[in-house]
């Protein structure tokens, strides 16, 4: 489903001839049957990993229900559950980033960090859109599909946003002279952090092709001087998005890596401040009540 069809072709008979030469059995009839259960006319091609993860919840709720003839209500229902996620996730990071390109931008424009100006907002919100619009449509563009493009990156900037929160955690336990629970945010930190710089890693300087960013670039920059078509690819100008994507997710992904090994850095030296300091740094602010709660 998340093969391009560059790659299996647009025919169940294909796409099965294709997938049996990587070592799975599947036949055109069960491909045809997937999508008639579904309630789709093919389900082929599908990439975005949503039609994946849909059908694989459809069938694995129609098992446990011992109903097949409900696939098609469970997998529109996976369908629109992922648009609400995906929805609210995008509502909160555009939020979340403006927010930040307002207070960056406001270091020079003072009147441009006021969450109450128009200008301000406006202004913060449309660069917040531009960069999330930009990856959705390189991932529109390339050949490769967007699943290949931007899931790596999401997968690694995800975990690495975890790890830089478990290390904020941790400060703030060194801070507040709680550092004997520091343990529980320390543990995660430490595989979050080097499992998530191992992948950054790998997926920008891996010598394979189908792994490493930089390499997958290398050999399609060859191609195109060969000017030799590699698959998925079927122009010159395809190979030349390849290229610049992979570049460009090299350039992303070196960039979400170095962030996270400042901020560890960063602990680092708080946390040797707080350690030397007899009394808590930081403690929490008093709960404040609303007069309607107090009357409650």
């Amino acid at each position: 489903m998340n093969s391009p069809a560059a790659l299996i072709g647009t025919t169940v008979e294909n796409a099965s001839q294709v997938i049996n030469g990587w070592g799975f059995v599947v036949t055109p009839e069960t491909l045809a049957l997937i999508a008639q259960e579904v309630g789709e006319n093919s389900v082929l091609s599908r990439a975005g990993g949503a039609p994946t993860f849909a059908v694989g919840m459809a069938h694995i709720i129609s098992e446990v229900f011992n109903s097949r003839t409900m696939m098609a209500f469970w997998y529109h229902f996976a369908i629109l559950f992922e648009a609400l996620f995906i929805l609210t996730a995008v509502d909160a990071g555009t939020r979340a980033c403006r927010f930040m390109v307002q207070d960056l931008v406001g270091v020079a424009v003072p009147r441009l960090a006021n969450n109450r100006s128009w200008l301000g907002n406006l202004a913060g919100t449309t660069v917040a859109v531009a960069g999330w619009g930009f990856f959705v449509y390189q991932g529109v563009i390339d050949p490769l599909g967007g699943i290949n493009t931007l899931w790596p990156l999401f997968g690694i900037g995800n975990q690495m946003l975890a790890s830089m929160a478990l290390i904020l955690g941790t400060v703030v336990l060194f801070k507040m002279k709680k550092q004997r629970y520091a343990w529980v945010t320390i543990v995660p930190t430490v595989w979050l952090f080097i499992t998530s710089m191992t992948a950054g890693w790998q997926k920008i300087f891996h010598e394979k092709p189908s792994i490493g960013f930089l390499a997958q670039a290398k050999k399609f920059s060859a191609g195109i001087e060969q000017g030799e078509i590699i698959a998925p690819a079927k122009t010159l100008q395809d190979m030349q998005t390849i290229v610049f994507s992979n570049q460009i997710n090299a350039a992303l992904c070196g960039f979400f890596m170095l962030v996270a090994v400042t901020m560890l850095i960063s602990a680092f030296f708080v946390i040797r401040r707080a350690l030397r300091s007899n009394t808590p740094t930081v403690q929490e602010s008093p709960v404040t009540l609303r007069e309607e709660a107090r009357q409650a």
